[in-house]
């Protein structure tokens, strides 16, 4: 699969306003971001790169990787969540970090 526009969501906005506005403040964002793709795909430079326009340097994005290409039904469970950091954004190209792993347990 490829990045997916519509599954990277802007999480507690400071301004209210949608993810492709311009934000005005030096906070991060924090961004939410469904996919089937394995995180080792997800995280290689370039993989947001049509987010450019809006991801800045030390925005957070919590990606949720699903089992299946079928993500979006009810039969799709979660497989991995991880935490990634934008560390450069060239305005075309964005890279983020390898990512800190989020534990899934389920006792």
């Amino acid at each position: 699969m490829a990045y997916i526009q519509r599954n990277l969501v802007q999480n507690g906005s400071q301004e209210g306003k949608t993810a492709i506005a311009t934000r005005s403040n030096r906070a991060p964002g924090l961004w939410s971001y469904a996919t089937a793709d394995a995180l080792t795909v997800v995280r290689t430079s370039g993989y947001f790169n049509s987010a450019a326009d809006f991801l800045r340097i030390g925005d957070v994005i919590m990606v949720t990787v699903y089992s299946a290409a079928t993500f979006e039904t009810a039969a799709a469970t979660v497989s991995a969540v991880q935490f990634m950091v934008v560390l450069s954004n060239t305005g075309s190209v964005v890279d983020v970090s390898d990512g800190t792993a989020i534990t899934l347990t389920n006792t």
